[in-house]
């Protein structure tokens, strides 16, 4: 089926569901840069590592509902370094993190010092390739002064930040967050802009950020319109992910928008560096990562356990469920 036929409407201008063909991206290698695997299943990790995903950066995240302590925070940065490593790692993906306190709850502020005080004890743990997802939600005072902070970690420990955007007043929101980081004196290239869309993506690159686009179902950036994105603006600097949680979203949203761009006419080069090559660079100045582990990791025995548990049940296998290609 050619691309027209894959997109065309229907007369009601609902799109056709249609498949993602795997053997089109056959050989391919994926690295998705936002993707909060704790509101995954097994299944989801199953077809990530059939699409061609080898690893992925899962940043500390707004688990849908305040918490309530700061043990709470530490346990929940814990699963990101320990279970959810070893869980990845059971279907042959390398599993990375950003650690930081997210903007949302970082309007409690007596919660948020607490966090302040725990973050140190995680930031240089094995597999920590940044700071993040930091930034703001509603530009709170609040959001700015744990942004700042964390900022200032991220400069102390030479790692990399990963800045998550507002949804309401993007542009504005964008703007803040990078003339902050300025003033912080970071440097533009070690810092990843998130969550963009046609309306931020120029100033991002013209003020040498990385720009990253988050490839989310009715919100965000559509991987048709990605299309466009790369065609306009090339891969410099521009990486997507699928930032998939307990929300309506899709973990294959990487392999499927290389799907879209190689029956668009874009280079294999460009679709490599947007895909895959741009994160490892981005992220890689943590220090933390280096391709040959991906590898290390393909040769599993999900008879292994974590802290004596295994992600077998009664020799259950993995269901694959490969549904829609296209994200509106």
């Amino acid at each position: 089926m050619c691309c027209n036929e894959n997109f065309k409407e229907r007369n009601e201008g609902e799109k056709i569901q249609t498949t993602l063909d795997l053997n089109e991206i056959s050989g391919m290698k994926f690295f998705d840069p936002h993707v909060h695997m704790t509101s995954r299943t097994t299944d989801d990790y199953q077809a990530m590592a059939d699409a061609g995903i080898v690893a992925l950066i899962e940043p500390s995240f707004w688990l849908g509902q305040p918490r309530t302590g700061a043990d709470s925070f530490t346990d929940y940065y814990s699963t990101l370094i320990g279970w959810e490593r070893f869980r990845s790692s059971q279907f042959g993906i390398k599993h990375y993190c950003t650690i930081g306190l997210n903007s949302r709850e970082a309007n409690n502020e007596k919660l948020a010092e607490q966090v302040m005080e725990i973050l140190p004890h995680f930031m240089f743990k094995e597999g920590v390739v940044g700071i993040g997802e930091i930034g703001f939600d509603d530009q709170t005072a609040a959001e700015d002064k744990y942004y700042r902070l964390q900022l200032e970690l991220a400069k102390e420990a030479a790692l990399p930040v990963q800045v998550h955007t507002p949804h309401r007043d993007k542009k504005k929101g964008t703007q803040r967050s990078m003339d902050i980081a300025i003033e912080h004196g970071l440097s533009p290239y070690s810092v990843i802009i998130d969550h963009n869309n046609e309306e931020t993506v120029k100033e991002v690159l013209d003020r040498g950020f990385w720009a990253a686009f988050t490839i989310y179902p009715f919100t965000k950036m559509g991987n048709e319109r990605m299309v466009e994105v790369v065609k306009q603006y090339g891969s410099e600097r521009i990486m997507i992910n699928s930032a998939a949680d307990w929300g309506i979203s899709d973990p294959l949203a990487v392999p499927k928008t290389a799907y879209l761009m190689k029956q668009s006419g874009i280079s294999m080069k460009d679709i490599e560096l947007v895909t895959y090559g741009n994160a490892i660079t981005a992220f890689g100045q943590s220090g933390q990562i280096d391709v040959n582990d991906f590898m290390s990791v393909k040769n599993v025995d999900q008879s292994q356990k974590f802290e004596s548990n295994s992600i077998l049940r009664g020799g259950q296998q993995p269901r694959v469920d490969k549904n829609s290609i296209i994200i509106s």
